[in-house]
């Protein structure tokens, strides 16, 4: 009891101690993103003097006043930095709207589409690479190494479209895009459904390629420690191989694909820019994109800060539960 309260405060301070240490991580990727997209020529103000067709000099000198642009670059990142410490992440001249009420309206279609995708890849990627490393040499372990390697080698927006072409235009289950039906007015559990429909052909194009690098990770993980001293010591001992697998072998072996999946966090939801433009899902993906094309730098800059936040506190959470699957992990 002594030892497990122990383990339980070096968790504590072991969380403490990396949020602490992710601070410095998030004002580096607030400087570097503020300044690289700086870097980029053009900004608001001549987007919205081209959309109005004959803008004078005096319009356009208005707008870049109007949005600080007027002033050196460090000075308006040092007002950026100090907005963003007081969760203002400024207006959105496209939308017309507080950039943090787009960012938060956005977020929970996001963290929906990620998290199913997630899970459809992480649960699927290890049951099919226990199942082809318990299968080793026969046909369901080639089969499912060959589906791995076609899942691994397709481009995102390759899947994506075919997926449209196949379940959406030729056999008509499924819709092409959004999250709900034009016009739709249900509520409750129609709603639900409605979302869960349009959520299925989104979340297989993202969780395709994740899939794959998580199946081949755990056949190869389960594999070397199936072939261990103490896996055999275990079955010398008596133990079925049932027992073996599930007892001993598979809690080593899922550490590095719970390892990488933490690591995935940022290039998954890097990979939903091109999900959610595909799919036309309304996320922070589909969000960035297109303040991106119209320069609205203030709104994509708050979208690459929440994301960086989310990715660092995934990494969080995967560490901290990596020191409870693996007991081994010195928490310091």
């Amino acid at each position: 009891m002594i030892l497990v309260r122990g383990r339980g405060r070096q968790r504590l301070r072991y969380a403490v101690r990396r949020f602490l240490q992710a601070i410095p991580i998030l004002v580096a990727i607030v400087t570097c993103n503020f300044f690289l997209l700086h870097l980029a020529p053009g900004d608001a103000a001549s987007v919205l003097a081209g959309e109005s067709g004959s803008a004078s000099e005096e319009y356009v000198a208005q707008l870049r006043h109007d949005f600080g642009l007027e002033k050196p670059l460090v000075l308006q990142y040092v007002d950026y930095v100090a907005n963003v410490a007081t969760l203002n992440f400024g207006h959105s001249f496209r939308y017309n709207r507080s950039n943090l009420g787009l960012i938060v309206e956005r977020l929970g279609a996001t963290l929906l589409l990620m998290v199913t995708s997630f899970t459809i890849a992480i649960s699927f990627g290890i049951l099919l690479g226990a199942w082809a490393a318990t299968h080793k040499g026969k046909a369901l372990d080639r089969g499912i190494r060959i589906l791995a390697v076609v899942a691994y080698a397709a481009p995102v927006f390759w899947v994506a479209l075919m997926l449209i072409m196949v379940f959406a235009l030729q056999l008509g289950i499924l819709p092409t895009s959004g999250m709900h039906r034009i016009g739709s007015r249900s509520s409750g559990l129609a709603t639900v459904l409605d979302v869960a429909q349009h959520l299925i052909l989104p979340s297989l194009s993202l969780s395709f390629f994740y899939l794959a690098v998580y199946t081949r990770l755990m056949r190869a993980a389960l594999l070397d420690q199936l072939g261990m001293n103490y896996t055999i010591v275990a079955e010398a001992k008596g133990a079925s191989p049932r027992q073996v697998l599930w007892r001993h072998a598979f809690r080593n072996a899922i550490i590095p694909v719970v390892t990488l999946a933490g690591l995935h966090i940022g290039s998954m939801l890097g990979g939903s820019v091109i999900v959610e433009s595909v799919f036309g899902w309304p996320g922070l993906g589909l969000l960035a994109y297109q303040a991106l094309f119209a320069r609205d730098l203030n709104l994509l800059l708050g979208i690459l800060i929440f994301s960086s936040v989310l990715v660092v506190a995934m990494n969080l959470l995967v560490d901290v539960v990596n020191s409870f699957v693996d007991p081994r992990i010195q928490l310091k």
